[in-house]
């Protein structure tokens, strides 16, 4: 397949955040671009309005005519996380069409273009972001897919005028094997998709092969103490050929000091809050400084940078509450985002609603997340979002609120939820994970605003 080719895109699950940034993508080169999702979601409505045509039945009848014979201007994406018995997925295969991945489409789009890719169990769609905001802020630019919604530009793909090209690489089913970076950022490598992988040496074998596959002349970029023989490390812990210093709190803001074999940036100023994204854009600056962007540009774009939709987002920030939404979903995420908000706000409770995604990983990380949740001052668990996956008989939210020692804790649905934040009006409040619980937050922001 020629991107030159390509007059025409169908994406099968085009409602997910990488799927939709690919449809955005072909629409701006002026392709016909039309999808297959099974739920209308915001993202999915933006799409709608944005020209691009979305049905939400797994119905082949409704596919256009120009998608019913395969030839080279036509490109068929798909989610892995479709299921198989899908008509729309089937239709396609029994016609003869080639289907490709996500990633084998952002392979075929980076190929040729100086590509800077982010990969990591966690870290990674924040600190791409602000790898791409930099770039875009200071003048140099770039284009770039993301994992989030940058807040900066209310979307999920930017485009440029030069060929940099940041991507979010995704190891979930081993997808970033299909990119062969100029420059790689590597922020994390914990367990996690064993469902995929079966242990954690399958998946630290498959980031090793990642950083293998950068370009003659390139560079490795890896966060301190992971298991990787080469490369330039980053750290605000440890010594490191990067290293962020006298972090501290000023007015609810996060400020720090930057330090590399060439470069001295003090007082850098940080648009968003969290011990972990002063990590994460310690890995920003690291690698947009090779990139020609000035220590001064990168203290103004830091300062200006909003963060990533879902990624420790203010909901609420007012006298009476302060509300904070996260994506977290993994313990070490969890940690992350539940260490910040206590250092932020130390003399205020905290109320955490988590909603587990997959049995899988709340099978394989039960005593993690039963450890880091117990960090909180209440929690108020949900049912585990399956996600792609069936039950697992034996696996549920009852499986980590059991193994707690905290006293104030307890499973609800999402009503409940609701309403037991109605009634309590708590001063601080995280919502946490990675299924629908975003969901809950307009409704728990109305419980707290419109008292």
């Amino acid at each position: 397949m020629e991107l030159q080719n390509i007059k025409r895109v169908y994406l099968i699950g085009i409602g997910g955040i990488g799927m939709s940034g690919l449809a955005r993508y072909f629409h701006h080169l002026g392709c016909i671009v039309c999808g297959y999702d099974k739920t209308s979601t915001e993202l999915t409505t933006e799409l709608h309005n944005e020209g691009i045509q979305i049905i939400f039945d797994d119905n082949a009848e409704w596919i256009p005519m120009s998608f019913r014979q395969p030839d080279e201007g036509t490109l068929i994406i798909f989610t892995p996380a479709i299921p198989k018995d899908s008509q729309v997925l089937n239709f396609f295969k029994d016609r003869g069409f080639e289907l490709f991945k996500r990633s084998q489409v952002l392979g075929l789009i980076s190929k040729g273009k100086f590509t800077v890719a982010i990969a990591g169990t966690h870290g990674k769609t924040t600190t791409s972001t602000m790898v791409a905001h930099i770039l875009k802020d200071s003048g140099v630019d770039c284009s770039a897919f993301l994992g989030g919604i940058a807040s900066n530009y209310n979307s999920n793909v930017l485009y440029g005028k030069n060929d940099i090209v940041v991507v979010e690489a995704d190891e979930y089913d081993r997808s970033f094997l299909t990119l062969y970076p100029n420059i790689a950022v590597i922020t994390s490598m914990d367990a996690d998709h064993l469902d995929i992988y079966g242990d954690h040496a399958h998946l630290t074998d498959s980031f090793k092969m990642f950083a293998s596959q950068i370009k003659e002349g390139g560079v490795l970029i890896h966060k301190q103490g992971l298991p990787l023989e080469t490369g330039y490390t980053y750290s605000i812990k440890e010594a490191a050929d990067a290293t962020a210093t006298n972090i501290r709190i000023e007015n609810g803001s996060f400020y720090f000091d930057f330090k590399n074999a060439d470069a001295d940036i003090k007082d850098i100023q940080l648009g968003i809050p969290g011990f972990h994204n002063v990590e994460n854009a310690t890995a920003a600056i690291e690698a947009t400084l090779r990139l020609g962007v000035s220590a001064d540009d990168v203290k103004s774009a830091l300062a200006s940078f909003r963060g990533v939709h879902r990624r420790f987002e203010y909901i609420v920030k007012n006298d009476s509450h302060i509300y904070i939404d996260d994506y977290a979903h993994h313990p070490e995420e969890l940690r992350a985002a539940i260490t910040s908000v206590k250092k932020l706000y130390p003399n205020k409770k905290l109320v955490t609603i988590f909603q587990p995604h997959l049995f899988t990983r709340t099978r394989d990380f039960v005593d993690g997340f039963a450890e880091v949740l117990d960090m909180t001052d209440e929690l108020i668990l949900l049912d585990i979002y399956p996600a792609r996956e069936l039950p697992i008989e034996g696996v549920d939210s009852n499986m980590i609120l059991s193994r707690m020692k905290l006293a104030n804790k307890q499973i609800l649905s999402k009503q409940e939820a609701i309403k037991a934040i109605k009634n309590e009006q708590p001063e601080l409040l995280l919502t946490v994970g990675a299924g629908d619980i975003d969901q809950l937050v307009e409704p728990l922001k109305n419980a707290l605003t419109n008292v």
